[in-house]
């Protein structure tokens, strides 16, 4: 394989679909993780899960709360636990920028998917806020008719 192509691989370990449905996203974010030995095995083997996580600035830092890491089956008593708060590594001026936007009214840091980059462990995180009910039914119509015009469409081509 040659360098060039191996510099652009992505293994995705976990999507958060659920925060496609349930946020409108504004900004999005590539971090890295402070990860031990253990998360990384774990991770490799494709095991973790963002659904229930979300990002919270403390003191300049950013931490991922709630993502679910499995000890790895192959761990000694020095594995680590599974829903620890993980450091999240920015630089400062993202984060000074992401704080501003996340500390408006209803607005929150929601992981969206987390993968392995050239060999890094990385989180995208984006801004995001809440949809109502009325909106989440609205992107669905809007969804449907979408699929409804892309089958009309093929079946036009192929009569």
């Amino acid at each position: 394989m040659a360098k060039s192509d191996k510099s652009d691989e992505i293994k995705i370990i976990a999507r958060n679909k659920r925060a496609l449905h349930d946020f409108e996203v504004f900004d999005t974010l590539e971090c890295g993780l402070v990860l031990t030995g253990t998360d990384v095995k774990s991770l490799r083997d494709d095991q973790g899960t963002i659904t229930d996580a979300y990002a919270r600035i403390d003191d300049e830092e950013v931490w991922l709360i709630g993502s679910d890491i499995p000890e790895y089956a192959m761990g000694n008593r020095m594995n680590h636990k599974p829903r620890r708060a993980r450091k999240m590594l920015l630089r400062r001026r993202e984060i000074l920028r992401f704080a501003g936007k996340a500390a408006q009214k209803g607005f929150t840091l929601v992981p969206l998917s987390l993968y392995f980059k050239n060999g890094l462990a990385k989180v995208e995180i984006a801004v995001c806020r809440g949809k109502a009910k009325h909106d989440k039914r609205e992107a669905l119509k809007k969804a449907d008719a979408q699929k409804e015009i892309r089958r009309a469409m093929s079946q036009r081509r192929k009569g």
